[in-house]
Protein backbone atom coordinates (compact mmCIF):
# COMPACT_ATOMS: atom_id res chain seq x y z
CA UNK A 1 0.00 0.00 0.00
CA UNK A 2 1.17 3.49 -0.80
CA UNK A 3 1.08 5.92 2.10
CA UNK A 4 -0.04 8.64 -0.33
CA UNK A 5 -3.16 6.84 -1.55
CA UNK A 6 -6.14 7.05 0.80
CA UNK A 7 -7.67 3.78 1.90
CA UNK A 8 -11.42 3.27 1.75
CA UNK A 9 -13.16 4.78 4.78
CA UNK A 10 -14.16 2.41 7.55
CA UNK A 11 -17.15 2.54 9.85
CA UNK A 12 -16.01 2.57 13.45
CA UNK A 13 -18.02 1.68 16.50
CA UNK A 14 -18.24 4.39 19.14
CA UNK A 15 -15.25 4.77 21.45
CA UNK A 16 -17.42 3.72 24.39
CA UNK A 17 -18.35 0.45 22.65
CA UNK A 18 -14.76 -0.17 21.61
CA UNK A 19 -13.48 0.50 25.13
CA UNK A 20 -15.94 -2.05 26.53
CA UNK A 21 -14.79 -4.54 23.91
CA UNK A 22 -11.16 -3.85 24.82
CA UNK A 23 -11.71 -4.51 28.52
CA UNK A 24 -13.55 -7.72 27.66
CA UNK A 25 -10.72 -9.19 25.59
CA UNK A 26 -9.22 -12.25 27.29
CA UNK A 27 -5.67 -10.96 27.33
CA UNK A 28 -6.23 -7.41 28.56
CA UNK A 29 -8.81 -8.50 31.14
CA UNK A 30 -6.32 -11.05 32.50
CA UNK A 31 -3.59 -8.41 32.58
CA UNK A 32 -5.86 -6.13 34.62
CA UNK A 33 -6.70 -8.93 37.06
CA UNK A 34 -3.04 -9.74 37.60
CA UNK A 35 -2.19 -6.08 38.11
CA UNK A 36 -4.78 -5.94 40.88
CA UNK A 37 -3.57 -9.26 42.31
CA UNK A 38 0.09 -8.21 42.50
CA UNK A 39 1.29 -7.26 45.96
CA UNK A 40 4.35 -6.89 48.18
CA UNK A 41 5.20 -10.58 47.85
CA UNK A 42 5.11 -10.58 44.06
CA UNK A 43 8.52 -11.03 42.47
CA UNK A 44 9.76 -10.56 38.93
CA UNK A 45 12.92 -11.42 37.05
CA UNK A 46 15.39 -9.11 35.36
CA UNK A 47 13.11 -8.57 32.37
CA UNK A 48 10.01 -7.87 34.46
CA UNK A 49 8.66 -11.39 33.94
CA UNK A 50 6.85 -13.09 36.79
CA UNK A 51 9.18 -15.56 38.53
CA UNK A 52 8.41 -19.17 37.70
CA UNK A 53 7.39 -20.22 41.22
CA UNK A 54 4.62 -17.58 41.25
CA UNK A 55 3.10 -18.56 37.92
CA UNK A 56 0.82 -21.25 39.44
CA UNK A 57 -0.68 -18.70 41.83
CA UNK A 58 -1.15 -16.23 38.99
CA UNK A 59 -2.83 -18.90 36.87
CA UNK A 60 -5.11 -19.78 39.77
CA UNK A 61 -6.03 -16.11 40.18
CA UNK A 62 -7.10 -16.13 36.54
CA UNK A 63 -9.04 -19.36 36.93
CA UNK A 64 -6.75 -21.16 34.51
CA UNK A 65 -5.70 -24.78 34.69
CA UNK A 66 -4.19 -27.34 32.39
CA UNK A 67 -0.85 -27.54 30.68
CA UNK A 68 -0.98 -24.04 29.17
CA UNK A 69 -2.17 -22.23 32.31
CA UNK A 70 1.28 -20.98 33.32
CA UNK A 71 2.03 -19.79 29.78
CA UNK A 72 -1.24 -17.84 29.61
CA UNK A 73 -0.57 -16.29 33.01
CA UNK A 74 2.96 -15.34 31.96
CA UNK A 75 1.66 -13.73 28.77
CA UNK A 76 -0.95 -11.72 30.67
CA UNK A 77 1.68 -10.55 33.16
CA UNK A 78 3.96 -9.36 30.35
CA UNK A 79 1.10 -7.33 28.92
CA UNK A 80 0.41 -5.83 32.36
CA UNK A 81 4.04 -4.72 32.60
CA UNK A 82 4.28 -3.52 28.98
CA UNK A 83 1.14 -1.38 29.27
CA UNK A 84 2.03 0.22 32.61
CA UNK A 85 -0.64 -1.60 34.60
CA UNK A 86 2.22 -2.89 36.74
CA UNK A 87 5.49 -1.09 37.48
CA UNK A 88 8.75 -2.58 38.69
CA UNK A 89 9.79 -0.82 41.89
CA UNK A 90 13.19 -2.39 42.53
CA UNK A 91 14.87 -4.35 39.75
CA UNK A 92 17.37 -5.97 42.11
CA UNK A 93 14.73 -7.06 44.59
CA UNK A 94 12.21 -7.79 41.84
CA UNK A 95 9.39 -5.95 43.60
CA UNK A 96 6.42 -4.39 41.84
CA UNK A 97 3.50 -2.09 42.46
CA UNK A 98 0.32 -1.17 40.66
CA UNK A 99 1.05 1.18 37.77
CA UNK A 100 -0.49 4.61 37.44
CA UNK A 101 -2.38 3.45 34.35
CA UNK A 102 -4.31 0.80 36.28
CA UNK A 103 -6.68 3.48 37.54
CA UNK A 104 -7.62 4.30 33.94
CA UNK A 105 -9.43 0.98 33.69
CA UNK A 106 -12.10 2.29 36.07
CA UNK A 107 -11.85 6.07 35.96
CA UNK A 108 -10.36 6.74 32.54
CA UNK A 109 -12.25 7.92 29.48
CA UNK A 110 -12.89 5.44 26.65
CA UNK A 111 -9.94 6.93 24.80
CA UNK A 112 -7.68 6.16 27.79
CA UNK A 113 -8.82 2.54 27.83
CA UNK A 114 -8.25 2.26 24.10
CA UNK A 115 -4.76 3.65 24.62
CA UNK A 116 -4.06 0.81 27.06
CA UNK A 117 -5.42 -1.69 24.57
CA UNK A 118 -3.26 -0.30 21.77
CA UNK A 119 -0.23 -0.71 24.01
CA UNK A 120 -1.20 -4.31 24.67
CA UNK A 121 -1.71 -4.85 20.94
CA UNK A 122 1.82 -3.64 20.20
CA UNK A 123 3.22 -6.06 22.77
CA UNK A 124 1.32 -8.98 21.24
CA UNK A 125 2.33 -8.03 17.70
CA UNK A 126 5.95 -8.02 18.82
CA UNK A 127 5.50 -11.51 20.28
CA UNK A 128 3.81 -12.70 17.09
CA UNK A 129 6.96 -11.95 15.13
CA UNK A 130 9.18 -14.10 17.35
CA UNK A 131 10.15 -17.57 16.05
CA UNK A 132 8.36 -20.65 17.32
CA UNK A 133 9.64 -22.02 20.64
CA UNK A 134 10.60 -25.33 19.03
CA UNK A 135 12.76 -23.46 16.52
CA UNK A 136 14.42 -21.55 19.35
CA UNK A 137 15.22 -24.79 21.18
CA UNK A 138 16.74 -26.30 18.05
CA UNK A 139 18.91 -23.22 17.58
CA UNK A 140 20.12 -23.23 21.18
CA UNK A 141 23.78 -24.03 21.64
CA UNK A 142 25.46 -25.96 24.43
CA UNK A 143 25.88 -22.85 26.53
CA UNK A 144 22.16 -22.13 26.43
CA UNK A 145 22.49 -19.22 24.00
CA UNK A 146 20.40 -19.07 20.85
CA UNK A 147 22.26 -19.01 17.54
CA UNK A 148 19.98 -16.67 15.61
CA UNK A 149 21.85 -17.34 12.37
CA UNK A 150 20.31 -20.83 12.34
CA UNK A 151 16.78 -19.48 12.53
CA UNK A 152 16.69 -17.69 9.17
CA UNK A 153 14.84 -14.97 11.09
CA UNK A 154 14.88 -11.31 10.18
CA UNK A 155 12.90 -9.38 12.84
CA UNK A 156 12.33 -6.36 10.58
CA UNK A 157 11.21 -8.50 7.65
CA UNK A 158 8.92 -10.51 9.93
CA UNK A 159 7.31 -7.36 11.32
CA UNK A 160 6.95 -5.94 7.82
CA UNK A 161 5.29 -9.14 6.61
CA UNK A 162 2.76 -9.15 9.45
CA UNK A 163 2.06 -5.44 8.97
CA UNK A 164 1.46 -6.10 5.28
CA UNK A 165 -0.92 -8.96 6.02
CA UNK A 166 -2.90 -6.88 8.50
CA UNK A 167 -2.94 -3.98 6.05
CA UNK A 168 -4.36 -6.22 3.33
CA UNK A 169 -6.94 -7.61 5.74
CA UNK A 170 -7.93 -4.04 6.64
CA UNK A 171 -8.19 -3.15 2.95
CA UNK A 172 -10.40 -6.17 2.26
CA UNK A 173 -12.57 -5.29 5.25
CA UNK A 174 -13.04 -1.66 4.21
CA UNK A 175 -13.49 -2.19 0.46
CA UNK A 176 -17.08 -2.17 -0.75
CA UNK A 177 -16.39 -5.10 -3.06
CA UNK A 178 -14.62 -7.06 -0.31
CA UNK A 179 -16.09 -9.48 2.24
CA UNK A 180 -17.01 -6.66 4.64
CA UNK A 181 -17.67 -8.20 8.04
CA UNK A 182 -17.22 -11.70 6.62
CA UNK A 183 -14.07 -13.79 7.11
CA UNK A 184 -11.21 -14.06 4.64
CA UNK A 185 -9.70 -17.46 3.79
CA UNK A 186 -6.17 -17.73 5.14
CA UNK A 187 -4.74 -18.99 1.81
CA UNK A 188 -6.10 -15.91 0.03
CA UNK A 189 -4.54 -13.62 2.62
CA UNK A 190 -1.20 -15.41 2.37
CA UNK A 191 -1.35 -15.29 -1.43
CA UNK A 192 -1.95 -11.53 -1.32
CA UNK A 193 1.55 -11.18 0.13
CA UNK A 194 3.32 -13.77 -2.02
CA UNK A 195 1.76 -14.02 -5.49
CA UNK A 196 2.61 -11.11 -7.83
CA UNK A 197 -0.40 -9.26 -9.24
CA UNK A 198 0.67 -9.95 -12.82
CA UNK A 199 1.27 -13.68 -12.31
CA UNK A 200 -1.08 -15.99 -14.17
CA UNK A 201 -0.81 -19.55 -12.90
CA UNK A 202 1.32 -19.70 -9.73
CA UNK A 203 4.35 -21.95 -9.94
CA UNK A 204 4.89 -24.83 -7.53
CA UNK A 205 7.57 -22.79 -5.79
CA UNK A 206 5.16 -19.90 -5.26
CA UNK A 207 2.43 -22.24 -4.03
CA UNK A 208 4.88 -23.71 -1.52
CA UNK A 209 5.70 -20.19 -0.31
CA UNK A 210 1.99 -19.48 0.08
CA UNK A 211 1.56 -22.68 2.08
CA UNK A 212 4.47 -21.78 4.36
CA UNK A 213 3.11 -18.26 4.85
CA UNK A 214 -0.34 -19.66 5.61
CA UNK A 215 1.03 -21.86 8.39
CA UNK A 216 3.03 -18.95 9.76
CA UNK A 217 -0.11 -16.83 9.83
CA UNK A 218 -2.00 -19.64 11.53
CA UNK A 219 0.44 -19.40 14.45
CA UNK A 220 0.36 -15.61 14.49
CA UNK A 221 -3.41 -15.23 14.40
CA UNK A 222 -3.73 -17.71 17.26
CA UNK A 223 -1.67 -15.21 19.28
CA UNK A 224 -3.61 -12.18 18.05
CA UNK A 225 -7.10 -13.49 18.75
CA UNK A 226 -6.94 -13.19 22.59
CA UNK A 227 -6.20 -9.46 22.34
CA UNK A 228 -9.40 -9.04 20.33
CA UNK A 229 -7.80 -8.03 17.04
CA UNK A 230 -9.33 -10.85 15.01
CA UNK A 231 -11.87 -13.61 15.02
CA UNK A 232 -9.96 -16.64 13.84
CA UNK A 233 -10.77 -20.16 12.78
CA UNK A 234 -7.44 -22.04 12.79
CA UNK A 235 -6.23 -24.42 10.12
CA UNK A 236 -7.78 -27.86 10.50
CA UNK A 237 -5.34 -30.06 12.40
CA UNK A 238 -6.16 -32.92 10.02
CA UNK A 239 -4.47 -31.02 7.21
CA UNK A 240 -1.20 -31.12 9.12
CA UNK A 241 -1.35 -34.86 9.82
CA UNK A 242 1.05 -37.23 8.08
CA UNK A 243 -0.11 -38.29 4.64
CA UNK A 244 -0.20 -41.97 5.64
CA UNK A 245 -2.44 -41.32 8.66
CA UNK A 246 -6.14 -42.03 8.33
CA UNK A 247 -8.31 -38.99 9.18
CA UNK A 248 -10.43 -39.39 12.30
CA UNK A 249 -13.55 -38.41 10.36
CA UNK A 250 -14.48 -37.90 6.70
CA UNK A 251 -13.23 -34.56 5.39
CA UNK A 252 -14.49 -32.28 2.63
CA UNK A 253 -11.51 -31.28 0.50
CA UNK A 254 -13.55 -28.47 -1.09
CA UNK A 255 -14.27 -26.78 2.25
CA UNK A 256 -11.98 -23.73 2.15
CA UNK A 257 -12.70 -22.94 5.80
CA UNK A 258 -10.57 -25.95 6.78
CA UNK A 259 -7.55 -23.92 5.71
CA UNK A 260 -8.30 -21.17 8.22
CA UNK A 261 -10.58 -18.13 8.19
CA UNK A 262 -9.91 -14.73 9.72
CA UNK A 263 -11.66 -11.39 10.03
CA UNK A 264 -10.90 -8.16 11.82
CA UNK A 265 -13.19 -7.44 14.74
CA UNK A 266 -14.61 -3.91 15.12
CA UNK A 267 -11.89 -3.40 17.73
CA UNK A 268 -9.36 -4.78 15.26
CA UNK A 269 -10.46 -2.31 12.59
CA UNK A 270 -9.94 0.49 15.11
CA UNK A 271 -6.52 -0.84 16.08
CA UNK A 272 -5.17 -1.34 12.57
CA UNK A 273 -6.48 2.07 11.51
CA UNK A 274 -4.68 3.66 14.47
CA UNK A 275 -1.44 1.96 13.43
CA UNK A 276 -1.90 2.99 9.80
CA UNK A 277 -2.45 6.61 10.78
CA UNK A 278 0.65 6.55 12.95
CA UNK A 279 2.62 5.13 10.02
CA UNK A 280 1.54 8.03 7.80
CA UNK A 281 -1.24 6.41 5.80
CA UNK A 282 -4.44 8.25 4.92
CA UNK A 283 -7.02 6.02 6.60
CA UNK A 284 -10.35 7.84 6.80
CA UNK A 285 -13.33 6.81 8.90
CA UNK A 286 -16.96 7.55 8.15
CA UNK A 287 -17.89 10.60 10.21
CA UNK A 288 -14.51 12.31 10.01
CA UNK A 289 -16.00 15.08 7.86
CA UNK A 290 -19.27 15.58 9.72
CA UNK A 291 -18.08 18.75 11.44
CA UNK A 292 -16.21 20.15 8.42
CA UNK A 293 -17.40 22.60 5.79
CA UNK A 294 -19.19 21.55 2.62
CA UNK A 295 -16.05 22.18 0.57
CA UNK A 296 -14.13 19.66 2.67
CA UNK A 297 -17.03 17.20 2.48
CA UNK A 298 -17.28 17.33 -1.32
CA UNK A 299 -13.53 17.11 -1.84
CA UNK A 300 -13.10 14.47 0.84
CA UNK A 301 -15.79 12.14 -0.46
CA UNK A 302 -14.61 12.48 -4.05
CA UNK A 303 -12.42 9.39 -3.62
CA UNK A 304 -14.93 7.46 -1.49
CA UNK A 305 -16.86 4.46 -2.83
CA UNK A 306 -20.58 5.25 -3.32
CA UNK A 307 -21.93 3.68 -0.12
CA UNK A 308 -19.25 5.28 2.05
CA UNK A 309 -19.78 8.67 0.39
CA UNK A 310 -23.49 8.47 1.13
CA UNK A 311 -22.93 7.42 4.73
CA UNK A 312 -20.48 10.30 5.26
CA UNK A 313 -22.87 12.77 3.65
CA UNK A 314 -25.81 11.56 5.75
CA UNK A 315 -23.84 12.21 8.93
CA UNK A 316 -22.89 15.66 7.64
CA UNK A 317 -26.51 16.50 6.82
CA UNK A 318 -27.76 15.24 10.19
CA UNK A 319 -25.94 18.14 11.87
CA UNK A 320 -27.48 20.87 9.71
CA UNK A 321 -30.78 22.41 8.71
CA UNK A 322 -31.74 21.30 5.17
CA UNK A 323 -31.94 24.78 3.65
CA UNK A 324 -28.64 26.05 5.03
CA UNK A 325 -26.98 22.73 4.16
CA UNK A 326 -28.18 22.99 0.55
CA UNK A 327 -26.87 26.54 0.23
CA UNK A 328 -23.51 25.54 1.64
CA UNK A 329 -23.26 22.55 -0.69
CA UNK A 330 -24.15 24.59 -3.76
CA UNK A 331 -21.60 27.27 -2.91
CA UNK A 332 -18.90 24.64 -2.44
CA UNK A 333 -19.77 22.97 -5.76
CA UNK A 334 -18.83 25.97 -7.87
CA UNK A 335 -15.50 26.24 -9.62
CA UNK A 336 -13.63 25.64 -12.86
CA UNK A 337 -10.74 23.60 -11.46
CA UNK A 338 -10.16 19.97 -12.43
CA UNK A 339 -11.97 18.67 -9.34
CA UNK A 340 -15.07 20.82 -9.79
CA UNK A 341 -17.16 18.38 -11.91
CA UNK A 342 -16.79 15.63 -9.31
CA UNK A 343 -17.65 18.11 -6.54
CA UNK A 344 -20.84 18.98 -8.39
CA UNK A 345 -21.67 15.30 -8.80
CA UNK A 346 -21.16 14.74 -5.07
CA UNK A 347 -23.23 17.87 -4.42
CA UNK A 348 -26.03 16.50 -6.58
CA UNK A 349 -25.88 13.19 -4.73
CA UNK A 350 -25.92 14.98 -1.38
CA UNK A 351 -28.89 17.11 -2.39
CA UNK A 352 -30.80 13.95 -3.33
CA UNK A 353 -30.85 13.20 0.41
CA UNK A 354 -32.40 16.58 1.28
CA UNK A 355 -36.14 17.19 1.37
CA UNK A 356 -38.31 19.88 -0.18
CA UNK A 357 -37.26 22.35 2.53
CA UNK A 358 -34.15 22.98 0.44
CA UNK A 359 -36.12 24.18 -2.61
CA UNK A 360 -35.40 27.91 -2.08
CA UNK A 361 -31.66 27.25 -2.25
CA UNK A 362 -32.03 25.47 -5.59
CA UNK A 363 -34.24 28.21 -7.03
CA UNK A 364 -31.62 30.79 -6.09
CA UNK A 365 -29.12 29.22 -8.51
CA UNK A 366 -31.39 28.57 -11.50
CA UNK A 367 -29.58 31.26 -13.50
CA UNK A 368 -26.11 30.14 -12.44
CA UNK A 369 -24.12 28.79 -15.38
CA UNK A 370 -22.52 26.02 -13.32
CA UNK A 371 -25.39 25.09 -11.01
CA UNK A 372 -28.52 25.94 -13.00
CA UNK A 373 -28.66 22.57 -14.73
CA UNK A 374 -28.45 20.43 -11.61
CA UNK A 375 -30.91 22.78 -9.86
CA UNK A 376 -33.46 22.20 -12.63
CA UNK A 377 -32.98 18.44 -12.40
CA UNK A 378 -33.46 18.49 -8.61
CA UNK A 379 -36.60 20.64 -8.73
CA UNK A 380 -38.14 18.66 -11.59
CA UNK A 381 -37.54 15.36 -9.81
CA UNK A 382 -39.49 16.74 -6.85
CA UNK A 383 -42.49 17.63 -8.95
CA UNK A 384 -42.01 21.39 -9.31
CA UNK A 385 -44.09 22.57 -12.27
CA UNK A 386 -42.72 26.07 -12.74
CA UNK A 387 -39.12 25.16 -13.53
CA UNK A 388 -37.84 27.12 -16.56
CA UNK A 389 -36.64 24.97 -19.43
CA UNK A 390 -32.85 24.91 -19.81
CA UNK A 391 -31.20 26.44 -22.83
CA UNK A 392 -29.43 24.14 -25.28
CA UNK A 393 -26.12 25.54 -24.09
CA UNK A 394 -26.94 24.66 -20.48
CA UNK A 395 -27.93 21.12 -21.47
CA UNK A 396 -24.65 20.56 -23.29
CA UNK A 397 -22.65 22.15 -20.46
CA UNK A 398 -24.33 19.89 -17.90
CA UNK A 399 -23.68 16.86 -20.12
CA UNK A 400 -19.97 17.64 -20.38
CA UNK A 401 -19.80 18.33 -16.65
CA UNK A 402 -21.51 15.04 -15.83
CA UNK A 403 -19.23 12.97 -18.05
CA UNK A 404 -16.17 14.73 -16.63
CA UNK A 405 -17.35 13.85 -13.14
CA UNK A 406 -17.99 10.23 -14.09
CA UNK A 407 -14.52 9.98 -15.61
CA UNK A 408 -13.00 11.30 -12.40
CA UNK A 409 -15.08 8.99 -10.22
CA UNK A 410 -15.03 5.74 -12.19
CA UNK A 411 -12.65 6.04 -15.12
CA UNK A 412 -13.58 4.19 -18.30
CA UNK A 413 -16.40 2.19 -16.72
CA UNK A 414 -19.04 0.14 -18.52
CA UNK A 415 -21.71 2.54 -17.24
CA UNK A 416 -19.90 5.50 -18.75
CA UNK A 417 -19.47 3.70 -22.05
CA UNK A 418 -23.23 3.05 -22.13
CA UNK A 419 -23.86 6.75 -21.44
CA UNK A 420 -21.53 7.77 -24.26
CA UNK A 421 -23.18 5.40 -26.71
CA UNK A 422 -26.62 6.64 -25.71
CA UNK A 423 -25.70 10.29 -26.17
CA UNK A 424 -24.23 9.71 -29.61
CA UNK A 425 -27.26 7.67 -30.68
CA UNK A 426 -29.85 10.18 -29.45
CA UNK A 427 -28.18 13.30 -30.82
CA UNK A 428 -26.85 12.89 -34.34
CA UNK A 429 -25.20 16.30 -34.26
CA UNK A 430 -23.90 16.00 -30.70
CA UNK A 431 -20.22 16.38 -31.53
CA UNK A 432 -20.85 19.27 -33.92
CA UNK A 433 -22.27 21.24 -31.00
CA UNK A 434 -20.33 19.76 -28.08
CA UNK A 435 -16.90 21.07 -29.08
CA UNK A 436 -18.19 24.63 -28.66
CA UNK A 437 -19.21 24.08 -25.02
CA UNK A 438 -17.39 26.56 -22.79
CA UNK A 439 -16.29 24.05 -20.16
CA UNK A 440 -12.65 23.43 -19.14
CA UNK A 441 -13.14 19.67 -19.46
CA UNK A 442 -14.70 19.68 -22.95
CA UNK A 443 -11.57 18.48 -24.84
CA UNK A 444 -10.89 15.71 -22.33
CA UNK A 445 -14.52 14.59 -22.33
CA UNK A 446 -14.66 14.40 -26.12
CA UNK A 447 -11.37 12.50 -26.23
CA UNK A 448 -12.77 10.05 -23.71
CA UNK A 449 -15.92 9.62 -25.78
CA UNK A 450 -13.77 8.82 -28.79
CA UNK A 451 -11.86 6.30 -26.74
CA UNK A 452 -14.97 4.66 -25.30
CA UNK A 453 -17.31 4.50 -28.28
CA UNK A 454 -17.09 1.13 -30.08
CA UNK A 455 -18.15 2.52 -33.47
CA UNK A 456 -15.03 3.67 -35.33
CA UNK A 457 -16.86 6.34 -37.30
CA UNK A 458 -18.44 7.87 -34.20
CA UNK A 459 -15.15 7.62 -32.31
CA UNK A 460 -13.42 9.51 -35.11
CA UNK A 461 -16.05 12.26 -34.94
CA UNK A 462 -15.45 12.56 -31.21
CA UNK A 463 -11.69 12.86 -31.66
CA UNK A 464 -12.13 15.55 -34.32
CA UNK A 465 -14.45 17.45 -32.00
CA UNK A 466 -11.90 17.12 -29.20
CA UNK A 467 -9.22 18.62 -31.45
CA UNK A 468 -11.48 21.57 -32.28
CA UNK A 469 -12.32 22.10 -28.61
CA UNK A 470 -8.68 22.08 -27.61
CA UNK A 471 -7.80 24.52 -30.37
CA UNK A 472 -10.64 26.80 -29.31
CA UNK A 473 -9.34 26.80 -25.74
CA UNK A 474 -5.84 27.57 -26.96
CA UNK A 475 -4.47 24.14 -26.05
Amino acid sequence: MSDSSPLPPVRLHSEAELARDALATPLLSRAVRLARWAGPETRVGAGGELVEEQLPAAAAELGLDGGDAAAYASEAWRVAVDTGLVEVVDEEEGTVTAGADLALVVSGAPQDVLGLWLGALEAVLADAGVPDLDDLVEAMGEGGEVDFSQLDWDPEAEAEFLDGVLGNLYLLTSSEDGPGDGPVPLPALAASMIVPDDMGEPTNDVLEQVSDAMMRLDDQFRLLEPIGLVDFQPVDEALMADADEEPAAPVDDTDVSRYGMVRLTPLGVYGIRARLLEAGFAAPAVGDLADKGADVLLDGTSAFPPAAAQAETEQWLDRREPLSAARELLAAAKGSDAGAPLRRLRCQQALSLVGAEASPALREVLDDAELGGLARVWLTERGASDVPAPSEGMVFWLTVDTIAAQLAAEGNSAELQALVEGLAAQHGSFFAAAWRVDHPATPDVLEAMGRLHPDKKVAKEARKAAFKARSQQGG
